[in-house]
């Protein structure tokens, strides 16, 4: 870690920040995973369903320094009540270079600070364990690509969210990532019955319900927290999930591929001003 200029910073949920110019973290890269399998009677060895990756545990040891023993006592206080457990998920930001990402995560337990050889008038050894309940590692911005639309209007270059524009529109988004990526859906009415496809993996959604002038429909594909959602110009939300048509893909097989994905909107009918904007993050297995 001494010639590796990177680091880390917890953000908790009330705004609190440590950094830590650590020296050691481990749990960057790897992370366990759940080989599913299954095996037939007579069957020689067994067929591979899939793999699950586990949770992701962050093991940080760093070094409190202070000109004399009460400011590190100071920092040490500072430190344990950013590291409380009991504020829930914050965030973890990963920095090297140029290479930023970051994951939701929460300390394991309050900051454990050794005694003994481990501290000193002016500095203090200290150890913490983060636990990140979804692995992935994610771009802390949403991905900018160009839209390519056959029925014209739009102006390049732009950046997200961007708009697929009305209906019989069409472009193509890319998956940087290391795994297929959800999908946070917006649109805007009026329109009737929109379908969304994805003609690169076959997968599409429709929901049956009109989205009036000043309606905005959401829709997260993202596992656990699948949602259709319909806000009015008042700002009230109401639950639509009970409009997904029958025949759709199962809302959380609805992501983007690694790599291309053609995506287009079509709807029955609709003012040609209706817009859907697609949002997502390009997700990491290790930094």
């Amino acid at each position: 870690m001494n010639n590796v200029k990177e680091h880390i910073i917890f953000t908790n949920k009330r705004g609190a920040e440590v950094r830590f110019d650590a020296v050691s973290i481990e749990g960057l890269g790897g992370v366990g995973s759940d080989v599913q399998s299954q095996k037939s009677p007579y069957q020689d060895g067994l067929t591979y369903i899939d793999s699950m990756l586990e949770p992701r545990y962050i093991d940080v040891e760093f070094i409190i320094r202070g000109e004399r023993y009460r400011e590190v006592r100071s920092k040490r206080g500072s430190i344990t009540s950013a590291l409380n457990p009991k504020l829930g998920l914050g965030t973890i930001v990963y920095e090297s270079d140029r290479i930023r990402r970051e994951l939701l995560a929460i300390p394991e337990s309050v900051p454990y600070f050794p005694d003994k050889e481990n501290r000193g008038k002016r500095w203090q050894r200290g150890t913490v364990t983060f636990i990140a309940p979804n692995p992935y590692w994610r771009s802390p911005n949403e991905t900018t690509k160009p839209l390519v639309a056959y029925e014209g209007g739009f102006t390049l270059p732009f950046t997200l969210p961007f708009t697929l524009g009305r209906s019989g529109s069409k472009t193509v988004l890319y998956n940087d990532g290391d795994v297929p990526a959800p999908m946070r859906i917006e649109i805007h009415g009026p329109t009737t019955n929109p379908q969304i496809f994805n003609r690169t993996t076959g997968e599409h959604i429709r929901i049956n319900r009109t989205v009036a002038e000043g309606e905005v429909m959401h829709i997260n594909t993202e596992s656990g927290r699948q949602r259709i959602t319909v806000t009015d110009e008042n700002g009230n939300e109401t639950n639509a999930f009970g409009y997904l048509d029958s025949e759709s893909s199962i809302l959380s097989q609805f992501n983007l591929e690694l790599g291309e994905n053609e995506i287009e909107h079509v709807a029955d009918a609709g003012n040609r001003h209706a817009e859907v904007i697609v949002r997502w993050d390009d997700l990491y297995v290790g930094v």
